[in-house]
Formats: structure tokens, C-alpha cells, sequence
């Protein structure tokens, strides 16, 4: 980012207090900052740029987090690939490209702020939001990772964490300060040792070695799931109220670990067959 784009930026909170002082919203109710840096371990030259990165548009002060978490995906999409490419020297684009979207995504940064109690000093006017992150909370406890789409995630939390990120870079222009900021906040980091892959995607990779045919029958209207026949033999079944692609993930890994352990079946009993043979 050019240093004419940082000024701009920086000219942009000065535009930013004018409208937070004029629109006389009272700020007594809302949580205290102050804590925030303390989490971070970093202190913030401009105060502005906290406020705004936990300030949610639903508040309705005329600024919101929005501009920063722009910034901050870029800062972090550029802080893993500098990371993984001097980590992984003899791994291709494609791998890494996996890698970086696992370390970056919705879930995985959702994590890192419940994780560190960031939630908590967000600034909004979501009713529903507080009762989404307490799910998620519970949630997540079934897979310390992650859960390659297995869970309802608020979509505010990540774009809190990102948009810190952009308030930091903003603040001090400078890549590695933001990594040093973020890099613990972010673990436990996904490597490749530890990346698992999609459960729609491990689906058919396993059945298509062995032949098998996979079909989804989508039952989202009716009963907001979905039901999986592997060779026309239902093996799976997945539901999810809130969003079709979580059912949809749901019901591939239901089927994934019934279909897993009915090959591992199968290959026990031929073992048992072939050895009585002999």
C-alpha cells in the first residue's frame, strides 16, 4: 500500500470524528475499549482507528468497521502467503493457496476472537448476535481446530478480527508489526501436517476410488436437511435450519464416516476370507 493511500486513509478518520461528534450519539452504554489493548499487547497512537474497527454499522454513527476490515484482509491474505511461502520453500501454488484460505476464513478467525474475548467489546445494534456467538462458543468445543464448515459462524466476528488488523497496519504502516501483533492471537495456525480436507470433497474422493456412485437428495425446503445414497444405500443424513451449505456439509460427513466404516468392514471380512483360503 503507497504512502498517498495511507494519507488518504488517515485523512478519512479525521472525516470519521467530525461525523461521530455531530451525530451526538451517546456513548456511555457502550463497552470500554480500554481492554483491547491489552489483549493485542499493542497501543494504539490513533484511538479513532480502534474505535471504528469495533464499531459495527448496525450502531448507525455514520463510520463503521467496514473500510478496515477491507484493509485488513488484504494485510492478512499478503501476511500468510509471506509466511507459508519462506515455511513451505517446495510446496506448489495450489497447496498453499489451501493452506492460506484455512488460516484466513470465516470460522477460523471467528475462533481467534472468541478466543481472546474480542466479542465482548464490539460496538452493534444486532439482537440476535449474542445468542449466534454463545452457539458458536459451544459449538466449536467438538472441534478444536476446525470444522471445515460444520458450524454456524457470525460473520461479525471474523470481520472484526480483520478489521483490527487493518486498524493496526493503518496505524503503523507496517507489515511486520501486524504480524508480530497477530501471529500468537491466530494460533493455533492450520499447517499442513494439520489441514484436513472438506468433507464434501473427502466424500467423493474415497468413494470415487472404490467406484461408488454418491448422490445428494436436497431436502432443505422440506426438512432442512439433506440425505446421502452412496450406490443408491442411504449411508448419511445432515440438517441445518440456519443455512443450506452447513446441512449440505453436514450430511457428507455423516455419510463420510458410516461409509468408512462400512469399507473398513468389508476389507476385514475379505482379510478373514482370504486367511481361512490359505
Amino acid at each position: 500500500m503507497t504512502a498517498i493511500t495511507i494519507e488518504a486513509l488517515k485523512e478519512q478518520q479525521q472525516i470519521i470524528q467530525q461525523q461521530s461528534e455531530s451525530a451526538g450519539e451517546s456513548t456511555q452504554s457502550l463497552p470500554s475499549l480500554d481492554e483491547v489493548e491489552q489483549i493485542l499487547g499493542y497501543e494504539f497512537n490513533n484511538k479513532r482507528l480502534l474505535e471504528e474497527a469495533f464499531t459495527h454499522a448496525s450502531l448507525g454513527l455514520g463510520f463503521s468497521n467496514e473500510r478496515l476490515e477491507y484493509v485488513g484482509d488484504s494485510v492478512l491474505n499478503l501476511l500468510f502467503t509471506k509466511q507459508q511461502f519462506f515455511e513451505y520453500p517446495d510446496l506448489p501454488p495450489g497447496p498453499l493457496t489451501r493452506l492460506r484460505a484455512a488460516n484466513v476464513d470465516t470460522e477460523k478467525l471467528a475462533r481467534a476472537a472468541v478466543k481472546h474475548g474480542l466479542h465482548r467489546y464490539l460496538r452493534h445494534k444486532k439482537p440476535l448476535l449474542k445468542e449466534q456467538i454463545r452457539q458458536f462458543s459451544e459449538e466449536i468445543q467438538r472441534y478444536p481446530l476446525h470444522s471445515n464448515g460444520l458450524v454456524d459462524v457470525p460473520k461479525a466476528l471474523a470481520d472484526l478480527v480483520e478489521s483490527t488488523i487493518g486498524a493496526v497496519f493503518i496505524d503503523t504502516n507496517s507489515l511486520d508489526v501486524v504480524w508480530k501483533v497477530f501471529k500468537d492471537l491466530l494460533e493455533p495456525i492450520i499447517r499442513r501436517e494439520t489441514l484436513k480436507i472438506h468433507p464434501v470433497t473427502q466424500l467423493y474422493e474415497v468413494c470415487q476410488k472404490r467406484n461408488l456412485k454418491v448422490k445428494f437428495v436436497d431436502l432443505w425446503k422440506e426438512s432442512t436437511g439433506f440425505d446421502v445414497f452412496v450406490d443408491d444405500q442411504l449411508v448419511g443424513r445432515g440438517k441445518c435450519s440456519l443455512k443450506k451449505e452447513i446441512a449440505h456439509n453436514r450430511a457428507a460427513k455423516d455419510a463420510l464416516d458410516n461409509i468408512l466404516r462400512i469399507l473398513d468392514e468389508k476389507d476385514t471380512n475379505i482379510n478373514i476370507v482370504e486367511e481361512r483360503n490359505v
